[in-house]
């Protein structure tokens, strides 16, 4: 057989057993051809790899929100629509938006509102400054600065039960430690849980107690980043410390203090445990006279005791379009905040 000219564009492969027809590695139906499909198609499932891989990672958190989070509070709109009791909770009578209407007529929800935002104001006003302080505190190089940081997340890791417990004997009006403090300035007997302010102090100081410590690893987290230079640059031009805290610190943290100040309004919106532990036995009325019944507990007194659940799907959507408008706060302070820096 003739051996093909130096240099010939078509090159021979023999068999391995021996002499036999040569097969063009160039042909259509040659080895190279067929790598070329196999890389191929390698190709395309890397392109659909890359495609489509991160819509399969987020995909369990979207199952779980449809699950948990969007149907429930597609239920709950459409339950709020409808007279229905939880004896017989596939028995709706639909009532429109008169679950809603009766909402603006009824004097308790209306004191479960005044009481939310008493209470928030009363927990979260003091809270974040004194985390705002602690976080401070803790910016500076401290013997023994873990110790300290751990410290003020204790509470935050406490179980709110066992911290309510706890409270409910230190405000206790006989033999609580607070009025035994109390007695040592002349102070007589108060009693917390029945006073309309006194009660909601005591929550409030729950709630402070259990949150200050998480806002002011928060504060601190944010601290830390804000660049020494600036502080370098205050001292130069003679600031002291405090004047550096007030000029240099917090207007640094101006975006971090609005989002606790939006998390801790959620958390004061939706505050049940505290409350209803701190009742004792009176339940989810908040006291005798209803005198520290949030939004939460009487969510939960209506739907749960009294049975009515579209009265209090009409309450859970009431608190829901309360955080939207909190939310649409804070997105008009973030932006006002974004336009000024």
């Amino acid at each position: 057989m003739p051996e093909p000219a130096h240099g010939s564009p078509a090159a021979h492969i023999e068999h391995p057993g021996g002499p036999g027809p040569a097969v063009d590695a160039t042909a259509p139906g040659g080895t190279d051809a067929a790598t070329q499909r196999r890389r191929a198609r390698r190709s395309r499932r890397y392109r659909r790899d890359v495609r489509w891989s991160p819509y399969a990672f987020v995909a369990p958190f979207f199952v779980f929100f449809l699950a948990f989070g969007l149907f429930p509070l597609l239920y709950t709109g459409w339950a709020s629509l409808h007279r229905v009791e939880l004896t017989a909770p596939t028995d709706m009578e639909w009532v429109g938006l008169r679950n809603f209407s009766r909402l603006l007529e009824d004097e308790f929800f209306w004191n479960a509102l005044r009481n939310t935002v008493t209470i928030g104001l009363m927990s979260t006003v003091p809270q974040l400054l004194m985390a705002l302080g602690i976080a401070h505190l803790l910016n500076y190089r401290l013997r023994g600065s873990m110790f300290f940081r751990v410290a003020a997340l204790t509470p935050y890791a406490t179980s709110v039960a066992a911290a309510t417990l706890v409270f409910v004997l230190l405000f206790g009006r006989d033999y609580g430690m607070v009025n035994w403090a109390l007695g040592l300035v002349g102070i007589g007997d108060i009693d917390w849980q029945n006073g309309q302010w006194t009660s909601q102090l005591a929550v409030s100081t729950i709630v402070i107690w259990r949150w200050t410590g998480y806002n002011a690893l928060i504060y601190l987290a944010a601290m830390q980043a804000v660049p020494k230079d600036l502080y370098e640059s205050a001292a130069l031009d003679g600031a002291s410390p405090w004047q550096q805290f007030i000029h240099v610190t917090v207007p640094s943290l101006r975006h971090t203090i609005l989002f606790t100040c939006v998390v801790s309004t959620i958390g004061a919106t939706q505050l049940f445990g505290e409350p209803l532990l701190f009742s004792g036995g009176a339940g989810a009325t908040g006291g005798a006279d209803h005198q520290f019944q949030t939004l939460g507990l009487y969510l939960y007194e209506q739907g749960w005791v009294n049975l009515h659940l579209g009265r209090a799907s009409a309450i859970a959507w009431a608190m829901f379009l309360i955080l939207l408008v909190v939310g649409a706060v804070n997105w008009l302070v973030a932006r006002r905040l974004g336009k000024s820096a």
